[in-house]
């Protein structure tokens, strides 16, 4: 274990001692148990954002293309060739 030492408002020790008291551990394990938590889901999406990515998908999904499939894979074999050759020299 290492020793750090941080600085904190009281409510948020207020709030560590309660839930020290109430789940009847140390107060670093609790300390530890909010750190691995918050770890484990920082980067993820909430459930709100979640359900809007997935409703901003389907909707992309749901439109009907404005181009037809060969017009897309002209401009698709357009920038691969592109990029074989070191990238676009005018506007596509």
């Amino acid at each position: 274990m290492v020793k750090v030492t941080f600085t904190l408002d009281d409510r948020t020790v207020s709030r560590l001692r309660q839930t020290a008291i109430r789940a009847n551990k140390p107060q670093s394990q609790v300390v530890r148990e909010a750190v691995n938590d918050y770890a484990d889901r920082v980067g993820r999406l909430s459930e709100a954002e979640r359900i809007r990515a997935l409703a901003t998908l389907d909707a992309i999904v749901g439109r009907k293309p404005t181009r037809t499939s060969a017009d897309v894979d002209h401009e698709l074999r357009a920038i691969r060739t592109a990029r074989r050759g070191g990238g676009r020299r005018h506007r596509s």
